[in-house]
Parts: structure tokens; sequence; C-alpha cells
């Protein structure tokens, strides 16, 4: 796994992905958590709502591709600590999943994505739309709590000399 390479594209999908999920998850606990007025609440869920829908379908694209990646590589021998690495992954991986999919069951209005196109909302029952707001709320909670262990692994990599991060960036592929 040392020798594991990115594909541009799989580069691309990644800090994608990076940028969308943290301001998701940074700007929905504050407006959560702290006292903001109605209308900054009102913007905040429309961009969230907006941009984490148009991420369903590149975390999609991004799962096809990390499992026909490694479906090619399955041959490969991996120590344990690289075996730790990607059930990390797998489990940040389906944890997004489920973020996604109850932040889409959730609703309890139609599914807005920039105010250029609509999508129905999936569900009309308040006990499911409630039930699935109460995952989506926790499994967001553990994201945040993953992708920070994330970043604190690829720092403490990083210091150690373990140079993670270029492979990564754009330049690395050079």
């Amino acid at each position: 796994m040392g020798s594991h390479r990115y594909t541009p594209q799989q580069k691309y999908l990644h800090w994608v992905s990076a940028v969308i999920i943290v301001w998701a998850l940074v700007s929905g606990f504050y407006v959560a958590l702290f006292d903001v007025t109605s209308a900054t609440k009102a913007w905040v869920a429309f961009v969230n709502v907006s941009v984490t829908t148009v991420l369903i379908p590149l975390f999609v694209w991004r799962l096809y591709l990390a499992l026909t990646r490694r479906a090619r590589s399955a041959g490969q021998c991996y120590s344990f600590a690289e075996k730790l690495v990607l059930i990390a992954h797998w489990v940040i991986y389906l944890v997004i999943s489920i973020v996604l999919i109850t932040g889409v069951l959730m609703m309890d209005r139609p599914i807005t994505v920039f105010d250029l196109f609509f999508i129905p909302q999936p569900l009309n029952d308040p006990y499911w739309i409630g039930l699935f707001f109460i995952v989506h709320i926790w499994s967001c909670a553990v994201l945040a709590l993953l992708v920070a262990v994330h970043v604190a692994a690829v720092f403490r990599h990083e210091v150690v000399g373990h140079r993670v991060l270029k492979r990564m960036l754009w330049s690395a592929s050079k």
C-alpha cells in the first residue's frame, strides 16, 4: 500500500468530497448549536441540501473507483497496519453513505438543488422522516469524529516523514 498511487480522478473526487463534507458538517453544526438568525439557518440549509445532493453522484463514482481499484489489487498482501487503514477508509465511506441517504430520507419538503431543479420529497410519514433525521444527526456527529481522526492521522504521518498527503496532491503525479 505504500506504493499505492491515486489517479487524478480519485484525487479530484477526494478533494471535492472533502470540501463539501467539511463545509456541510461545520456549517450544519454551527447553525444547530449556535443562536443564528432564521435567514442564516435557511441559507445554510439551502446551500447544504444543494451541495450534498450534487455530492451524491460524485460520491457514487468515487466508491465505484475505489471498489474497482481494490479489485485490481486484490492479490496484493497488506500488513496489519495497512489493513487497518483500509478498514478505516471503508468505515468513512460507509458513514458518508449513511449521512447522504438519511439526508435525503429526512427531507420534509422537495429537495431543491440551487433552484435549478427539484427532487420530490421521498417520504411523507412524519415518523420515518423524524427517525431518519435522528439517524442523520448522529451519523453526522460520527462522520465529524472520523474526519478529525483522518486529518490527525495524515498530520501524524506527515510529521514522522511518511508523506501520505503528497500522494493525494496533483503535483505528486508528475
